[in-house]
C-alpha cells in the first residue's frame, strides 16, 4: 500500500512537472504571433484565477469534511508570497523573449544552487559537502547545457539577466509556499497566491503595454498557459509532494527540464547538441544527489 501511494505521488508530481515543462514553448509560440509579454502573463493569470476559483467552489460543494478556511492573516501572507510567483512569470517570459527555450529552462533551474544559498543564509550554517558537490555539478552542467563553449552566436545577455532573476524569484516562491499557511487546502493556497501574483502581472502590464490590448490571446494561447502554468501543476504537485516527500518529489520534478528542452527541439526546431544534453543530465544528477538521502528516509 505504501509503495502504491508513493507511485501515485510520483505520477502526480511528474505530471505536474511535465505540464510546467510545456509552458515556455507555448509562450514562444504566442510571441511568434506578436503577442506581448503583458498579454501573455495577464491572460494566464486571469484565466488561471477563474479556473482555481471554480475548483475551490467545487471542493466546497462536494467535500463532506469541514474545510479549514484561510484567515485574513493567511490570505495576506499567501498573497504577499504570491508576488514572487508573479515576478517569476514576468521574468521568465521576458527571458524566453530574448533566448531559446532550451537555454531559458536551464537558467530557471539555477534554483538548485540559489536554494542552497538561501537556506545557508536563513539557517546561518554552511551547506553539507553533498550539497556543495551538487551545486558544483549544476554549475558545470549549466555551462554545457547553455552551450557557452561551442556556441558561435553570442547569447543575448538580456535573456540571461531575466532568466537569473526568474530563478531567484522562483527560489523565493518555493521557500515561502512550503512554509506559509500549510494548514489551508492547496486550492485555497493556489488561489490567494495567484491573486498576489496578479498584482505584479497587472502592474507590469500597465507599465509596459504601449499598444491596445489584444484580447485574442485569451482564446488562442491563454487557455493553454493557464492550464499548464497556473492550474494543473500547482494542484498536482501540492497533492503529490506530501506523498513523495520533498526529496523524491524534487527528483521527479526535475522532469521539467528535459520535457521543456524536448518541446523546444520538436516544436520550435531549436538546435540542441550532445554537449547540451550532457549538461542537462548533469543538472538532473545533481538534483538527485542533493535529495537522495531525503527520498530514502521517506520510503
Amino acid at each position: 500500500m505504501i509503495k502504491n501511494n508513493v507511485l501515485k505521488g510520483v505520477f502526480l508530481v511528474g505530471l505536474g512537472a511535465t505540464s510546467y515543462g510545456m509552458l515556455a514553448t507555448f509562450v514562444k509560440l504566442a510571441y511568434n504571433e506578436h503577442f506581448t509579454t503583458a498579454e501573455v502573463t495577464s491572460s494566464q493569470f486571469i484565466l488561471g484565477i477563474i479556473g482555481v476559483l471554480f475548483i475551490n467552489i467545487f471542493q466546497k460543494l462536494t467535500t463532506k469534511k469541514p474545510v479549514v478556511k484561510a484567515t485574513l492573516k493567511n490570505i495576506f501572507q499567501l498573497m504577499f508570497a504570491g508576488t514572487s510567483l508573479g515576478m517569476t512569470s514576468v521574468f521568465y517570459y521576458l527571458c524566453v523573449k530574448y533566448i531559446d527555450v532550451s537555454i531559458a529552462i536551464v537558467l530557471l533551474m539555477q534554483t538548485v544552487w540559489m536554494g542552497v544559498l538561501l537556506e545557508m543564509i536563513l539557517d546561518k550554517k554552511l551547506p553539507s559537502k553533498q550539497k556543495i558537490i551538487a551545486v558544483s555539478i549544476v554549475l558545470v552542467g549549466t555551462i554545457l547545457a547553455t552551450n557557452l563553449i561551442y556556441n558561435q552566436n553570442p547569447i543575448d545577455f538580456k535573456g540571461i539577466f531575466w532568466g537569473l532573476l526568474a530563478a531567484a524569484s522562483f527560489t523565493t516562491t518555493m521557500f515561502t509556499a512550503n512554509r506559509i499557511a500549510t494548514n489551508v487546502s492547496s486550492a485555497q493556497r493556489s488561489l490567494f497566491m495567484l491573486l498576489g501574483g496578479a498584482i505584479i502581472v497587472f502592474g507590469f502590464g500597465i507599465a509596459t503595454q504601449t499598444t491596445a490590448f489584444n484580447f485574442e490571446i485569451f482564446l488562442k494561447w491563454g487557455i493553454y498557459l493557464a492550464l499548464f502554468g497556473t492550474i494543473i501543476p500547482p494542484l498536482l504537485m501540492n497533492a503529490g509532494f506530501p506523498i513523495t516527500g520533498i526529496g523524491l518529489g524534487s527528483i521527479v520534478s526535475a522532469l521539467e527540464l528535459p520535457v521543456s528542452v524536448l518541446m523546444a527541439f520538436i516544436i520550435l526546431n531549436e538546435t540542441v547538441i550532445i554537449s547540451q544534453w550532457i549538461g542537462i543530465l548533469l543538472i538532473i544528477f545533481a538534483i538527485v544527489l542533493m535529495n537522495i538521502n531525503t527520498s530514502k528516509s521517506k520510503t
